[in-house]
């Protein structure tokens, strides 16, 4: 949700920070903070907004060769300056930065008696104020104070903390919430993601939950929750830095939409082999074919994902496939069939309510499957089982090509096990071949995108709602296709399946209400001509995309005919573009939704 960043024993501290802050932007822009020193000079400054607000507060003068920085995504507390991070004890000696929420914070306060230390209204003041009172009030070392601390406090959290008494280390600490050391040459480095350290070292070393890490220039100690030391071995990252950047486009949601044919041949190449033979892990496919119920598991765009590649898992394999979001299912697990599988979708690996349930599925000693775009990510490093979307680095808040590649993926891995259970329908299913088609029909349409540039001047401009209709897969998409207009637009959407207009929602069509009709299946194709029909004769403005096989006369756009398998990869390409140019036309920050983050790290 939000983002941390950290540096010690590196003269270049400041700027280091502030390139690590604006990598991480895209987990929390309410309000952003640095804290630097070097050993003498102590500089704290905080500002409200986004990281360029924080930019224009720096002078030459704040500089220092250890620190500490946030970005914020608020949950406890409105953004404002005093809520934003780093925060501080009361005599300004200990600074901490934290991602995650402290469950028991207002049991803490009354517990240590700590009220009257507050300024902001955040949950993290708590973390701080508690290592000070041990320290001051117990005597505790800052390494047992802030160990108590940690002990004291439920929920999730990922620290760094300064004391500025002590120059040479960065006190760390993890549950829940993702956090990585960096190796650096002769200094070391501190991160929420890889990507805001990657222009500093590629090695990097994983923090486990329940952890305390003690960051210095030249080692990093880590201790278990009782003290004892843990060794662990530094993972060299595949991310290259000039992933991470828009290059020469304007925003990074525009640039990834066009990466995603790219992602689809990237996936064929990696799973499939010239023969035609999967590289999928045979262990995974066998016990994926000893289950009677595949149970998906998601959240928002990974959880559409998962319904746009239903219908090919289940005829390919024969087994049934249920989906459930994260939040809701984390508090209350399904009745269960006896052979159980779970896969788990997301993108960033990190989502606190899909790993809720992932804990309760390992504890039931269950099989689990993560589809994860991040390798080494918490929710990759617990199940049984890992799969990489291989979609490079996602940044735009909105999602795009981690959807296309999760449903991508969830028909690669369809494929592979619909062959090992020698099932007709998945032998015949050239995927390879098929994917081929898709990626250049979705390279047509991103040719083509100037048109829906246009068209979404005039008919998304300054409507307040909007609709999407559509039948069998046409439906699943049409739900993320609302998903994406609604995040980075404003408008209000919804997706419908078009059957079901008439049994209320066609009462809020009014005269120019946008409808967005996806026509592409061909079972209901006449059945989806008649909902058209339906609400154009209420008055709504209608936008149809059509596939060849069933265009008509005045639709909009036209989308090339693949495998009924992989039709919602291409259509759901122009209804990322509407989200895109609805967003521009209304001087909206297309990357940046207000009130969203990229990586939903509080349950």
């Amino acid at each position: 949700m939000c983002g941390i960043v950290g540096v010690i024993g590196n003269p270049q501290t400041k700027d280091i920070l502030l390139y690590g802050l604006d990598k991480l932007e895209y987990r929390g822009y309410d309000s952003a903070g640095v804290f630097l020193t070097n050993g003498t000079h102590h500089h704290l400054v905080k500002s409200k907004g986004k990281i360029q607000n924080l930019k224009d507060k720096l002078n030459e003068t704040v500089n220092g060769t250890m620190g500490i920085g946030h970005t914020r995504w608020a949950t406890h507390g409105v953004p404002s300056e005093h809520n934003a991070h780093p925060h501080t004890s009361t005599s300004g000696r200990f600074v901490l930065v934290h991602n995650g929420v402290i469950e028991n914070f207002d049991e803490l306060k009354a517990k240590f008696l700590v009220e009257d230390h507050f300024i902001g209204e955040t949950d993290t003041e708590i973390a701080i104020h508690l290592v000070a009172y041990f320290v001051e009030k117990e005597g505790l070392s800052t390494a047992d104070a802030f160990r108590r601390a940690l002990k004291e406090i439920h929920g999730s959290y990922a620290f760094a903390m300064i004391d500025r008494e002590d120059k040479d280390t960065i006190y760390v600490a993890k549950n829940k919430s993702p956090l990585l050391i960096g190796l650096g040459d002769g200094f070391n480095v501190i991160c929420s993601d890889a990507m805001a350290m990657l222009t500093q070292t590629n090695r990097f070393v994983e923090i486990n939950d329940g952890e305390m890490v003690f960051v210095r220039a030249d080692e990093i100690v880590i201790e278990d929750q009782v003290g004892n030391l843990v060794t662990r071995e530094t993972f060299v990252t595949e991310l290259d830095a000039a992933d991470t950047e828009k290059g020469m486009y304007p925003f990074y949601m525009l640039k990834e939409i066009d990466e995603q044919p790219a992602v689809l041949r990237r996936l064929a190449q990696t799973y499939v082999t010239e023969d035609g033979q999967t590289t999928i892990d045979d262990a995974l496919l066998e016990h994926m074919s000893q289950s009677d119920r595949i149970y998906v598991v998601a959240c928002g765009t990974s959880y559409n994902a998962g319904w746009a590649a239903k219908h090919a898992i289940e005829t390919m394999t024969g087994i049934p496939v249920e989906l459930h979001v994260s939040s809701e299912v984390g508090y209350r697990l399904p009745m269960l069939s006896k052979n159980p599988f779970f896969i788990f979708l997301t993108q960033s690996g990190e989502t606190a309510d899909s790993r809720q349930v992932l804990v309760k599925v390992n504890e039931l000693n269950l099989p689990a499957l993560t589809i994860t775009n991040v390798a080494g990510s918490t929710l990759s490093r617990e199940a049984t089982y890992t799969l990489l979307l291989h979609a490079g680095p996602e940044i735009a808040v909105a999602s795009t090509k981690a959807y296309t590649a999760q449903v991508t993926l969830m028909n690669l891995l369809g494929k592979a096990l619909g062959m090992k259970l020698n099932r007709k329908e998945a032998i015949e299913f050239d995927i390879v071949q098929e994917l081929g088609f898709a990626a250049n029909a979705m390279d047509t349409i991103i040719a083509e995108k100037e048109t829906i540039d246009q068209a979404m001047k005039e008919l998304l401009a300054t409507t307040r709602n909007a609709f999407y209709i559509g039948r069998g897969a046409d439906y699943f998409v049409s739900m993320e296709a609302a998903l994406k207009l609604k995040e980075i637009s404003y408008i209000q959407t919804e997706g419908f399946a078009a059957g079901e207009l008439k049994h209320g929602t066609i009462a809020l069509i009014e005269d120019g209400t946008p409808v967005f009709g996806l026509v592409t299946d061909t079972l209901t194709g006449a059945h989806m001509r008649g909902n058209l029909k339906e609400v154009e004769s209420r008055g709504a403005s209608t936008f149809v995309i059509a596939s060849e096989a069933l265009a008509k006369e005045g639709d909009q756009l036209i989308v090339a005919n693949v495998h009924e398998f992989l039709t919602p990869l291409v259509t759901v390409v122009p209804t990322q573009l509407i989200a895109y140019y609805a967003s521009l036309h209304r001087g909206y920050d297309v990357d940046k939704p207000r009130n969203l983050a990229k990586a939903v790290t509080v349950e």
